[in-house]
């Protein structure tokens, strides 16, 4: 969440000043309804426009990030390299937002868009998007794990997890699919287990798959097979 005078600013289109005089104005939609309190709060995702027109340039955007670990998925945190800082200066005002997180020391695939109706349906708990991962643990992950993970592994506060997938590679490996994208979700899980994970990188979103030869802070335009995959979604 960011106040909407500096969501609109972001885009470089405006100064700080001048957000807030078009969002007084009445000049600015939220979802399709009028704000005007520059200090509003809105989601990164949010649908915005100004005097009609959708912000964030001419037409949507849809970008696959290999993102490296030591970088935050957000548009603006003081102090932080974001995933932005990661593209090009041309990219900088056309409204770009992750469609999701992932936390700092994660890395892998990350979708930056700035078609918010489209973030948030694969956003949305009812859909369900599968989110698969690659991931090291500190000790042994065995059958057990894997049957705790189908099952439904209940977190540390309570909290009960959709039922995945686990798929062991070895040792401390595996590859984990989850159903849903609760707050830290498989590192809590294994941790439930008592396999605190060293490395997590996500492989897949939905039907997108991380591009093998994007390197890391490396990213790419999605393709068109790939877009109309992600609208099936």
């Amino acid at each position: 969440m960011e106040r909407l005078d500096k969501r609109l600013a972001n885009t470089g289109k405006w100064s700080r000043k001048e957000a807030r005089e078009l969002i007084r104005a009445g000049r600015v939609q939220v979802e399709g309804a009028v704000c005007r309190v520059p200090e509003q709060k809105v989601e990164e995702t949010a649908n915005l426009t100004v005097d009609g027109e959708a912000i964030g340039g001419s037409g949507p955007v849809y970008l696959m990030l290999n993102k490296p670990a030591g970088v935050v998925s957000s548009t603006d945190e003081p102090g932080a390299r974001t995933v932005l800082d990661l593209l090009g200066e041309e990219w900088r005002n056309r409204g770009l937002f992750p469609a999701g997180r992932l936390d700092k020391d994660t890395e892998g695939l990350l979708l930056l868009t700035n078609d918010g109706p489209l973030a948030h349906r694969l956003l949305a708990p009812k859909r369900h998007v599968d989110k698969v991962y690659y991931v090291e643990v500190d000790g042994t992950l065995d059958p057990e794990d894997a049957e705790a993970v189908r099952a439904g592994i209940v977190l540390g506060d309570g909290t009960v997890c959709r039922p995945g997938e686990l798929e062991l590679l070895g040792e401390g490996r595996a590859r984990i699919t989850i159903h849903e994208g609760k707050y830290h979700q498989v590192k809590r899980m294994l941790a439930a287990r008592g396999k605190p994970v060293r490395y997590l990188r996500r492989e897949r979103f939905g039907p997108l798959a991380l591009d093998q030869n994007l390197p890391k802070g490396g990213w790419r335009a999605l393709t068109e097979g790939e877009i109309r995959a992600l609208f099936r979604q």
